[in-house]
C-alpha cells in the first residue's frame, strides 16, 4: 500500500489525451498483492492508496473515488480468476478481464458521477470538458463520444501495462512477499 501510495503521486501527463487525465502505476502493487495473498487484499490497496492520497488532491476526492472503484475492479477481477486457478495463463486472462471491466466501468462512472461532479463542484461548464476533448480531436462533441473515443482505450491499454510489469516482476519477487 506505501509503495502504491508514492507511485499515485508519480502521475504524468499523456500528449493524446487532455491535460486533466494522467497515467501512474498505482495498481501494480494492488495487483501483485492480489495475486499474491487474494483479491480482498488488493482492494485494500487501492482503498489505502486513494486515502494517502485524499490530503492531497485537486479533485474534491472525486478523482481518488474513481481511482479506487476502477482499480477494485480491476484488481479484484484478476484476482478473482488467478484465485481459482492458480496459472500464468489465467492470472493473464484475469488481468485482461479486469482491465476490459475496469475500461467499460470507467466510461459509465465518468458519465454519470466523476464530470457531473466537476460540473458542480468546479462549476465548470460540460461544454468546456468536452472541449478539451475537441481540441484534440474535434470529432468528440459529446461526452459519450470523448469517453469511448479516449477514456475506454486509455484505461483499457493502463490495465494491460500495469498487467505488463506485473508479470515481469512477480515471479522474482513473489517468494519475498510470501515469505
Amino acid at each position: 500500500a506505501a509503495l502504491a501510495s508514492v507511485l499515485m503521486f508519480l502521475d504524468f501527463s499523456v500528449p493524446v489525451m487532455p491535460g486533466f487525465i494522467k497515467l501512474d502505476f498505482s495498481e501494480i502493487p494492488a495487483i501483485i498483492t492480489a495475486y499474491a495473498f487474494g483479491p480482498q487484499y488488493g482492494i485494500l490497496v487501492c482503498l489505502i492508496k486513494n486515502l494517502a492520497h485524499l490530503p492531497f488532491t485537486g479533485s474534491a476526492g472525486v478523482g481518488e473515488l474513481s481511482n479506487f472503484i476502477l482499480g477494485a475492479v480491476f484488481v479484484g477481477v484478476a484476482g478473482l480468476f488467478y484465485r481459482r486457478k492458480k496459472t500464468r495463463k489465467s492470472a493473464f486472462f484475469g488481468a485482461a478481464v479486469g482491465a476490459l471491466a475496469m475500461a467499460a466501468i470507467s466510461v459509465v462512472t465518468n458519465y454519470f458521477v466523476v464530470y457531473p461532479a466537476y460540473v458542480v463542484l468546479y462549476n465548470m461548464p460540460m461544454n468546456a470538458i468536452i472541449g478539451m476533448y475537441q481540441a484534440i480531436l474535434p470529432a468528440s462533441d459529446t461526452l459519450i463520444k470523448s469517453l469511448l473515443i479516449f477514456n475506454l482505450p486509455f484505461t483499457f491499454v493502463k490495465g494491460m501495462i500495469d498487467t505488463a510489469v506485473c508479470f515481469a516482476v512477480y515471479k522474482r519477487i513473489s517468494p519475498i512477499i510470501k515469505k
